[in-house]
């Protein structure tokens, strides 16, 4: 189990991690309202979410650099930016404003998110610790928190810009934390990985773009799916990313404890299998209860997916390229940042909703079945 000197050592990367949970959390609870306000259908919304994708492929290149100049200054610095860049999204009228506000966004996060998880496989490898789940969770927590008071907010009749602006707030008080952050003790390797290393880089990213997927699919959608197929008003609604972040915070807390004694692998397949049925029930359910049931049940599973693959990855690797490596697997990884927003977007405007889980379901089950196999294949030969 993690202990109070594990916490204490990695406090500067929790808070980074609550920051972009704060930010995700809130926009997702008020996707609804904000889709209203930019005027988008589902296939034009899920465009937007997709250009917004853009700004991950600036980021992967601009984190290791950013990271190499700043030092342990980048996490605080990219924290502020997060916090002031949610703020757009409430700002902006039509889906070209919400494609640009969500592009700046997007590859401001994406940049954090590279920087905090090196940083913290970094803690990892020092300390002989898992950290990750526990990490991962605190994004879940806050992410959760975040979504349901962006939920009462729209209950009480405040704008998106009003809550965002609170959400963001409290966003740059945790920055104060994660100024803390101590310089780093390696220097990056500008080699990156081994050649021998290319097959897990793969491997492990596709596996990580099958779980981004799927979170991005329940964040962006499953407030949608419960309003509208299934009746929800804006607080029953919330309660579908909220439910997300929650179990998603549940599981990467048992993932912590599960993780010792299994490999990361084992843990992998097992999650995927139960984010798999989570996201079918998701899909055909006919009331809120079953909906609410799937998500939950998605939320556990794919919550174990992406930090295992973090983690993974960062003990296969060389100190010096660690930073390199986890930004090479973010690379593949947040493909599912494009692929998912188109997929769901083209699907629910075609077909509905419930085909859009029902693809997110036959996407996540891949990983079970193809990717962790791979992986074992080649860590035998």
């Amino acid at each position: 189990m993690i202990s109070r000197d594990d916490i204490w050592a990695a406090r500067a990367a929790l808070a980074a991690f609550a920051v972009i949970g704060i930010g995700w959390g809130g926009f997702a609870a008020l996707v609804p309202v904000i889709k209203i306000q930019s005027d988008a259908g589902d296939a034009a919304f899920g465009l937007a979410l997709l250009v917004a994708g853009i700004g991950t492929l600036a980021a992967m290149w601009l984190a290791p650099r950013a990271e190499g100049r700043l030092d342990h200054r980048a996490m605080v610095v990219f924290s502020i930016a997060m916090a002031v860049s949610f703020l757009s999204p409430g700002l902006v009228t039509g889906v070209v404003g919400l494609a640009l506000a969500m592009l700046v966004v997007s590859g401001i996060s994406v940049t954090l998110d590279v920087i905090m998880n090196a940083r913290l496989s970094a803690i990892e490898a020092a300390r002989r610790r898992p950290l990750m789940n526990f990490a991962h969770g605190v994004f879940s927590i806050a992410y959760a928190i975040a979504a349901l008071l962006a939920g009462l907010g729209r209950e009480a009749g405040g704008s998106p810009l009003m809550i965002l602006t609170a959400l963001g707030g409290l966003s740059l008080a945790l920055c104060f934390v994660v100024a803390q952050d101590a310089p780093r003790q390696i220097a990056l390797d500008d080699d990156g990985p081994s050649s021998r290393q290319t097959w897990l880089i793969w491997l492990a990213g596709s596996v990580m773009l099958l779980g981004f997927m799927a979170e991005q699919a329940t964040e962006g959608w499953s407030a949608l799916r419960l309003e509208r197929d299934l009746g929800g008003g804006a607080v029953q609604g919330a309660f579908g990313p909220a439910i997300l972040g929650l179990t998603m915070a549940i599981g990467r807390l048992g993932g912590q404890a599960m993780i010792h004694g299994r490999s990361e692998l084992s843990v992998m397949a097992i999650a995927a299998t139960m984010a798999a049925i989570g996201a079918a029930a998701a899909a055909w359910a006919t009331g809120l209860a079953l909906a609410y049931l799937g998500f939950a049940l998605l939320g556990v599973g794919v919550s174990v997916i992406v930090p295992m693959a973090y983690s993974y990855t960062g003990k296969r690797v060389r100190d010096a390229a660690r930073s390199q490596a986890i930004a090479n697997v973010s690379v593949i990884g947040f493909a599912g940042f494009f692929i998912g927003p188109l997929a769901m977007g083209a699907l629910a405007e075609n077909y509905g909703l419930s085909a859009s889980f029902t693809f997110i379901a036959v996407a996540i089950a891949l990983i079970p079945l193809v990717f962790v196999p791979a992986l074992f294949a080649r860590e035998r030969s």
